[in-house]
């Protein structure tokens, strides 16, 4: 007998009469055949997918004062770019979700997502104040965090490594001949991310003559939901303005959108009077020296370590979270000259690195 007679035969398929399939079925069960579920799950799953042709989603969770306001954060808007790339890599689609819309709350989303068959959630883009519980069924879902808010959900979280990227940017400039090397944030900037930034810079401050060492410019109120709206950001022009006259610092180490109206406004010359490091780098390259933080990649990684916990059928809430941090990279520019003994510097810089 053929074995395509015999697979046909214990499908119950019509083709076969009846008092052959019985006939065929009584023999297997004598001879113990029983059917594998794991192996019928595999078959159902390779024939539903020569049917089914559009991506399975994954859920983009974003809480922001608007629906798409996230996206006028360059960081932001790069997060869910990446995360769209890698899903589309990896056989998936992503599909945004915001907890802000009328009469919406965690709960309602969860069920909305469970009746959709969507069982990956990416969390991102959360604004610090919006404090909205987030009592999803976890039983139900796969879920990772970029960046660090909602903070009351704990969950594997992947987002920038600030602290090792500012030390990128101390050496750097060490590296082009400078010493005195100032810092201007926000408290509340710093704050948020722990104190990475400032961390990285008092790390490598703390190897310089004590008479280069400038203090750190934080200015405004220290909480995340006490700070102002992204249109005032600037430092304080009196507070610049004293701090540069105190240190004259070499180069100022900020954020553009932080500095560049009140350095402006004071008739500094950049870099004539004093070099710029930007540590948020938007620019196109070669115009200013600064920080890149490959934004894009921590969407990519949040994807990748989604999909590897829906391959092993990893719910809930993890017992002990993790944290993946994605390094920048630095890029030249015009604001920041190469000058002095740089031969020196960068032996300075690279004996600190070893």
């Amino acid at each position: 007998m053929h074995i395509s007679t015999v697979s046909l035969a214990l499908h119950d398929h019509p083709s076969l009469p009846p008092s052959t399939r019985q006939r065929i079925k009584s023999l297997a069960e004598e001879m113990g055949y029983r059917r594998d579920p794991e192996l019928q799950a595999l078959m159902a799953y390779r024939r539903s997918m020569n049917i089914r042709r559009e991506a399975p989603p994954l859920a983009y969770i974003t809480h922001w004062h608007t629906r798409w306001g996230w996206k006028d954060s360059p960081a932001h808007e790069h997060f869910h770019l990446g995360a769209v790339h890698k899903a589309g890599e990896l056989g998936y689609k992503v599909e945004h979700f915001w907890l802000g819309e009328p009469g919406m709350t965690a709960r309602r989303l969860s069920d909305i997502l469970y009746a959709r068959g969507i069982s990956g959630l990416i969390f991102a883009s959360h604004v610090p104040t919006k404090t909205m519980p987030m009592d999803f069924d976890w039983s139900r879902f796969a879920a990772v965090k970029i960046d660090y808010c909602p903070q009351s959900l704990r969950l594997h979280n992947v987002t920038n490594d600030q602290r090792s990227m500012i030390q990128l940017a101390m050496r750097r400039i060490l590296q082009a001949g400078y010493r005195r090397i100032g810092m201007v944030m926000p408290r509340w900037w710093d704050e948020f991310v722990g104190r990475a930034w400032s961390a990285g810079f008092l790390a490598e401050q703390q190897d310089l003559e004590p008479e280069e060492q400038i203090p750190i410019l934080h200015y405004g109120p220290a909480r995340m939901m006490d700070a102002p709206a992204a249109s005032d950001w600037s430092v304080p022009r009196e507070e610049f303005r004293r701090w540069y006259g105190a240190y004259r610092p070499e180069v100022v180490l900020s954020y553009g959108r932080f500095v560049h109206e009140v350095i402006a406004s004071l008739g500094i010359s950049v870099p004539g009077d004093v070099a710029f490091a930007d540590i948020f780098l938007h620019d196109e390259p070669g115009r200013t020296a600064g920080l890149r933080h490959n934004s894009d990649r921590v969407g990519e990684v949040a994807v990748e370590m989604l999909v590897a916990q829906l391959h092993r059928h990893s719910f809930g809430l993890p017992d002990i979270p993790s944290c993946t941090l994605v390094e920048g990279d630095w890029c030249d520019g015009r604001t920041l000259p190469v000058f002095g003994n740089v031969l020196f510097r960068q032996d300075f810089c690279e004996a600190k690195a070893v």
